[in-house]
């Protein structure tokens, strides 16, 4: 029972929905004159309701006759031929027909003399220095029938309204006041004494007399997503109808090099330099070392004054000022804050923008925009999912280009793609280092937000990370930090859009085992002292003892040695060996000792050892040495090792001012009257005695 009373309440509405078709509109009919202006039949319309069954059918009779006509149809139209109908009045009208009733348009009644409807008449121009005139025919007299008034409208090409003028009583029209070199399109409609109006007759067109173009070119530079000035070409806008004043015929453009160069380029030359779309034209040969630039357009009757491009001042760009930015596929709005204080210098402001990755002169626009302004809007149609960069700028009255501010839009976002690029950089037992390659813009599809990374490990356990986004990078790093030695993990990124997220990327990675670094460093430091130990042997043995206590002897001295040396050659020769080069020798000035004192007698003794020894005695001193044999000996005592007195534990001898101060210290001790001086501790362990001098 139920199921019967769904099926009625679906089935009933239907049945009411339908019933008798709509009433058709009041017919328009009309005797339309032909080619040959036969105007007999007479044609008529209506405007129903469309409907595929319903018949429409159309019924008119004489206003003071039952004697009806009627012609069946599906159509929306129907002819009345003359063989039908007498002239005078008629009532005509629509009666539309289907299964479920019928219904009757209003009656339309009419003078069969008032509905006839000439040809449109024909249009000749004619143009002079400074205007137009228009003259036309009429069929009113083919008709025998007098003039009526005609309609006349007119505009310029291109343009979508038209400029109408209406009641027009002769068969000619003239226009002042027109753009030179423009096109002009007219139009004219024309109806006689009695009857209906004519249609519109075809557009004619026409140029105003050309003269040369006037104003300046709106000129920028596109520099695409990179603003490097070695990718930028300059372009520049079409001048507008009311400017060119003519056909535009091309574009001079100078160019002035750092190195004084100057190039000028047209469209006629071969080369093919200039490249020009619907609404902007643009140089294809890029800006790089060029120092300034000059575009103008000609005509056959001149050029325009020649416009010059403002260039970049040099430096590195910077965002100094944050520009928002509302876009749909429709309309993009810039707007931004004006500065506290606007400088003296700036002339106006720039925006632009730039869809990422279109060629030079596609997808790009710009305006001008007053300094006292904060807003930009461009009308346009924008894609889904694509980047647009907005850039503003200031232009100096100099000439001078300041990039302000960048940022990208997009007119609807989607999700990002897949990262190209995802790995483990560098794996340690308790860290790693993940690495990837950023999406490149055209892939983005929206604003990136931010990186997510998801780490995996056992037990279903997941740590989440959402990493900034640095928009001037192509490479992001970061760091998983506190894992687990010898731990296997999977890791996840993928980018995040105020759409959502994009697609994972995934890697797995297995951290390292803890290793004794104890053991390897005791090991490390042992071998290593042990080659020291070698090393500081083998020094030793090559040269002298090391590892006996040293005490400092002045009898091993070289100096001293040297010093017996100039006592004993009376030609001087002196022995330096290399350990002491260049030493500063003291001469000791040896004061006699009074005999009272100290009694010694001048001998020559040998030493059991071969060596020559000095005696002081009464008298004076006297030197003495046993031949040459004995000298070639003291000279290798000179550049060798003293084995004797090894045992005497002193190698070298260093002298200095500080030693000389010690030695007059030492003369003053050896002039005293025999008293005793006060010693330091250093003098006494160092310095040597009168006595170990004169036996040395």
């Amino acid at each position: 029972m139920a199921t019967l009373l769904s099926i009625l309440l679906v089935i009933v509405p239907n049945c009411f929905a339908s019933g008798p078709p709509a009433s058709p509109s009041l017919p328009k009919c009309n005797i339309g004159c032909g080619k040959k202006n036969d105007c007999v039949d007479i044609h008529c319309s209506w405007d129903p309701k469309p409907d595929p069954e319903t018949n429409y059918s159309l019924h008119w009779e004489p206003a003071i006759s039952v004697e009806g006509h009627v012609i069946n149809g599906t159509s929306f139209d129907g002819i009345i031929q003359r063989k039908h109908f007498k002239h005078g009045e008629l009532r005509v009208w629509v009666q539309a027909k289907n299964q479920h009733g019928s219904a009757k348009s209003q009656d339309a009644l009419f003078n069969t003399a008032d509905i006839t409807q000439p040809l449109p008449p024909k249009v000749w121009l004619v143009t002079h220095q400074e205007s137009l005139e228009m003259s036309w025919n009429s069929t009113c007299d083919e008709q025998q029938l007098s003039w009526g008034h005609c309609d006349v409208q007119y505009r310029t090409e291109g343009d979508q309204g038209w400029f109408q003028d209406m009641d027009v009583l002769h068969g000619s029209y003239t226009v002042d006041r027109l753009q030179p070199g423009t096109v002009y399109e007219f139009q004219v409609r024309c109806s006689c004494d009695t009857g209906l109006m004519s249609d519109w007759s075809a557009i004619y067109r026409i140029r105003s007399t050309e003269t040369a173009p006037e104003g300046e070119l709106d000129v920028w530079r596109d520099c695409g997503i990179s603003q490097k000035s070695s990718d930028c070409v300059v372009t520049w806008k079409k001048l507008p109808v009311s400017q060119a004043h003519g056909r535009i015929l091309g574009y001079e453009v100078r160019l002035s090099y750092n190195n004084n160069v100057l190039v000028t380029v047209t469209p006629v030359q071969p080369m093919g330099y200039v490249a020009c779309e619907e609404m902007q034209c643009h140089f294809t040969s890029p800006l790089k070392d060029v120092a300034s630039v000059s575009v103008s357009a000609y005509n056959a009757c001149g050029a325009t004054v020649p416009s010059y491009l403002a260039m970049p001042i040099p430096g590195k760009e910077k965002n100094e000022q944050a520009i928002r930015l509302v876009m749909n596929e429709e309309k993009l709005t810039v707007s931004w804050d004006l500065p506290s204080q606007l400088s003296d210098h700036m002339q106006e402001y720039v925006v632009q923008y730039k869809q990422a990755g279109s060629p030079p002169g596609d997808g790009f626009d710009w305006i001008k925009v007053e300094k006292s302004q904060t807003t930009g809007i461009f009308e346009g149609r924008y894609r889904k999912y694509t980047p647009y960069q907005v850039s503003l700028f200031t232009v100096s009255h100099s000439s001078k280009v300041h990039h302000l501010s960048s940022a990208i839009g997009y007119s609807l976002q989607g999700t990002p793609s897949k990262v190209p690029s995802f790995k483990v950089f560098y794996i340690a037992p308790t860290d790693v280092t993940l690495f990837w390659k950023c999406i490149d813009l055209s892939q983005q599809n929206g604003v990136i937000l931010y990186y997510q990374i998801v780490l995996e490990s056992g037990a279903d356990r997941q740590n989440v990370y959402n990493v900034s986004v640095s928009p001037q990078r192509d490479n992001e790093t970061f760091q998983l930090l506190h894992l687990s030695p010898g731990q296997e993990y999977e890791v996840r990124i993928r980018a995040v859009t105020a759409a959502g997220p994009g697609e994972n990327k995934t890697a797995k990675f297995k951290t390292k085992h803890h290793e004794h670094f104890g053991h390897l460093v005791a090991v490390v430091l042992g071998i290593s002292l042990l080659v020291v130990t070698c090393v500081v042997l083998v020094l030793c043995a090559c040269r002298a003892p090391c590892f006996s206590y040293k005490v400092p002897d002045a009898r091993n001295s070289h100096i001293f040695l040297h010093m017996k040396h100039q006592m004993n050659d009376s030609l001087a020769r002196i022995c330096i060996p290399v350990s002491e080069p260049n030493p500063q020798i003291s001469l000791l000035e040896v004061v006699e000792i009074q005999p009272w004192a100290l009694k010694y007698t001048l001998e020559k003794t040998a030493d059991p050892d071969g060596l020559t020894r000095l005696v002081v005695g009464d008298g004076g001193s006297q030197v003495d040495c046993q031949d040459d044999q004995r000298e070639e000996a003291v000279a290798e005592e000179c550049h060798g090792t003293d084995h004797k007195y090894e045992r005497e534990e002193y190698s070298k001898m260093v002298d200095s001012d500080e030693e000389r101060e010690r030695e007059e210290n030492m003369e003053d001790v050896w002039s005293s009257s025999g008293e005793e001086q006060p010693v330091s501790g250093y003098e006494k362990h160092f310095m040597p005695t009168a006595l170990e001098i004169l036996e040395a």
